[in-house]
């Protein structure tokens, strides 16, 4: 089971209320939530192994390199001159430290890689797998994992941890009318305004999905663009050569990597805290209490 982490605790903070505190007053609805979340998640579904995968990097140099625009509307100036940071709400920034912490103490493996987003690491670590792999995550983009022959599947949170859409090859043929690999064609395609992509204008979700059942992929696509033959309409045809600069980069922007270089690490469940001590100190200092003890219960069984 791979955990896109980011997108879980930002969930557990706006499902969690904020009058969820430690004892001196600070916010731990996110710490206490993301708990609760992994705890149903281990109760439910029994992974053997579980990562907490981490953003190193949520907006890599590398992918504003081909779009400019990737991500851009999320970010903040600090100063003039100042770094770039992503805009998150204030009590949410100081809880993510206490939540590595508390992973770490009770022995959740979490990895991230330099320079990479934790969808990428997700891409490595699914690649590598052997065996079935969950992904639960909040984000779409993820979908162009999906894949049936090898047990790849996303678990997409709806509501709380407790009512997960499973997303397979039907489920996403069903919504979306494609496969995995052809869903990053599909997202390219209409484009995806929270992550700066502006995608082929004219052509939304149904029409993507359309033009690459007709044509196979986004080669295919293209291939008919520049076919006077096909059957593509005169306003598809210009507005596809119009993007051609922006396909030629998208998709390795919209696709996950899967050759990150990762650290090694220990992915089996602990039926046992690593470090008992520092966790205690943890649950107190924070007052994480019954979402902790619920966590540790579910992990010892």
């Amino acid at each position: 089971m791979l955990l896109d982490t980011a997108s879980l605790y930002f969930r557990a903070y706006f499902g969690v209320p904020e009058s969820v505190r430690a004892p001196d007053g600070t916010p731990v609805n996110a710490v206490r939530g993301l708990l609760d979340f992994i705890a149903r998640l281990v109760q439910d579904h029994r992974p053997d192994a579980l990562v907490a995968c981490m953003d190193f990097d949520w907006r890599p140099q590398w992918r504003v390199e081909l779009i400019p625009s990737y991500k851009a509307h999320r970010v903040a100036e600090e100063a003039a001159e100042g770094p770039d940071t992503e805009e998150v709400p204030d009590t949410l920034s100081p809880q993510v430290p206490v939540i590595d912490e508390v992973l770490d103490a009770l022995g959740i493996a979490r990895v991230g890689a330099e320079g990479y987003e934790a969808d990428d690491v997700i891409g490595t670590l699914t690649r590598r797998a052997d065996g079935p792999v969950d992904i639960v995550t909040g984000d779409r983009d993820l979908f162009q994992l999906v894949d049936d022959a090898r047990a790849v599947r996303v678990l997409y949170p709806v509501k709380g941890m407790g009512n997960l859409t499973v997303m397979d090859e039907a489920a996403l043929h069903e919504k979306y009318g494609v496969d995995g690999p052809r869903y990053a064609e599909l997202a390219l395609l209409r484009g995806d305004p929270s992550d700066g992509l502006p995608g082929v204008p004219g052509i939304g979700e149904k029409t993507a999905a359309k033009l690459l059942t007709a044509h196979g992929d986004l080669a295919g696509v293209l291939a008919a663009a520049a076919d006077p033959g096909s059957k593509l309409t005169p306003a598809q045809r210009r507005r596809l050569e119009e993007a051609r600069p922006y396909l030629a980069v998208a998709p390795r922007v919209v696709r996950v990597a899967d050759d990150v270089p990762l650290p090694g690490f220990e992915s089996a469940l602990p039926a046992a805290p690593r470090d008992p001590r520092a966790l205690e100190s943890l649950a107190v200092r924070w007052g994480l209490g019954g979402s902790l003890e619920r966590l540790r219960t579910v992990l010892g069984g």
